[in-house]
């Protein structure tokens, strides 16, 4: 207990160092060099939403808000009536205490903002501004956006690798580190697990955003902690120039060093192919898996270190407009997507108010809701399932 008290006591000195000194030990901690100084600017807490706003209009169209909205209901990651955009500009405007524009290549601090958290924030940005400099962190997220578990797993990189420096910078403040030491580093990744537990913004949004928010930095730690374990210093460069392909690299560092490959299996056939179009699609990671179970079969959480690869699309009908979504995962053994198939029936059952279940067969599970008629299959280590197609008239 006195030592965590101890911890945070150091964490509340860093503030008043000079930002040079604190990337001069960064660089020292990593081995990266401070090419050039960090620009910096303050902002009043009351303009966040506006330059979050302007940052989001900037760098992400509508449409391609829209369909990342339709994903997660269709999923049932959020209700019908969730906004994405507000709640992802509220979420930013709450949490933030510093923050580095890697587009802007700039710090940004908040005015009268003071305290621990910021303290903190400070150190975990600076690293930001650091990694920038050597990997140009804007180019390393943008080379996976077409893959949405490999973007959250290179998500969890950067903000992972910020989170494990700022843990030793405080650390090295009281002669520590947590280099031999991970009970610490296991430490520091629950309370970055916990972090947002006091927002209230960030306690009323669904499951899937907290989860989303926590990953990077509570898992993504520990990934880089481990990299750290096995290479030392030259891990700081390794997870960049290597980055992981998928979220189950990072909650499982072995796999990783092991250097498998996610498989793709196929998706299941839409009834008169010719008559939908597709409107978006993607990757599904053990990461959205393991939220997907915990939100509607918690008992089956656990089954998610099971995945091999999945990937799902949704298709728009040409003419009604109806959206429909297609969805394949492989799992690591039979018996494995055999208990997934049944947890797969119960997320169907809790996503929709209503249905009516017409064939319950050992693999297949089909029937109708006030979304239209599902069909969930299992052959042999592939679970699919079609959900969203209009009932027969």
């Amino acid at each position: 207990m006195i030592r965590t008290l101890l911890f945070f006591m150091a964490a509340a000195a860093c503030a008043a160092e000079d930002t040079r000194e604190i990337l001069r030990k960064l660089a020292a901690i990593t081995g990266l060099s401070l090419k050039t100084p960090v620009k910096q600017q303050t902002m009043r807490r009351d303009q966040l939403k506006d330059y979050f706003e302007a940052r989001i209009r900037e760098s992400v169209k509508p449409e391609e808000i829209r369909l990342e909205e339709l994903v997660l209901k269709r999923f049932g990651f959020v209700p019908k009536d969730f906004d994405l955009k507000k709640t992802t500009i509220d979420l930013m405007s709450e949490q933030a205490a510093a923050f580095y524009d890697y587009r802007k290549k700039k710090m940004v601090l908040l005015d009268g903002d003071s305290g621990l958290s910021q303290d903190m924030a400070l150190v975990h940005e600076l690293a930001h501004a650091l990694a920038d400099q050597h990997f140009r962190l804007d180019r390393f997220l943008k080379a996976a956006s077409e893959d949405d578990d490999r973007s959250l797993a290179r998500m969890a990189v950067m903000e992972g690798q910020a989170t494990w420096l700022m843990s030793e910078f405080m650390a090295a403040g009281m002669g520590q580190s947590l280099a031999n030491n991970t009970a610490a580093a296991e430490m520091m990744q629950r309370m970055a697990g916990s972090a947002g537990s006091g927002f209230p913004i960030f306690n009323s949004v669904p499951l899937y955003m907290k989860e989303s928010l926590v990953f990077p930095y509570a898992q993504g730690m520990m990934f880089q902690h481990r990299v750290f374990e096995k290479m030392g210093k030259a891990a700081f460069s390794e997870v960049f120039r290597r980055p992981p392909e998928s979220t189950q690299e990072i909650l499982h560092p072995e796999r990783y060093f092991a250097r498998g490959e996610a498989v793709k299996p196929p998706l299941p056939n839409l009834p008169a192919p010719k008559e939908w179009k597709p409107l978006t699609g993607g990757t599904a990671g053990e990461f959205d898996h393991r939220v997907l179970l915990k939100q509607y079969a918690p008992v089956s959480e656990g089954l998610a270190q099971e995945w091999r690869g999945a990937q799902f699309r949704i298709f728009e009908h040409r003419r009604t407009k109806r959206t429909v979504l297609s969805y394949a995962s492989q799992w690591g053994s039979e018996k494995a997507a055999a208990d997934f198939f049944r947890a797969y029936q119960e997320i169907v059952k809790g996503k929709w108010r209503a249905i009516e279940a017409r064939r319950q067969e050992e693999d297949l599970f089909s029937g109708e809701s006030e979304d239209g008629l599902f069909e969930v299959r299992r052959s042999g280590a592939v679970v699919t399932s079609l959900e969203g197609l209009a009932p027969a008239r």
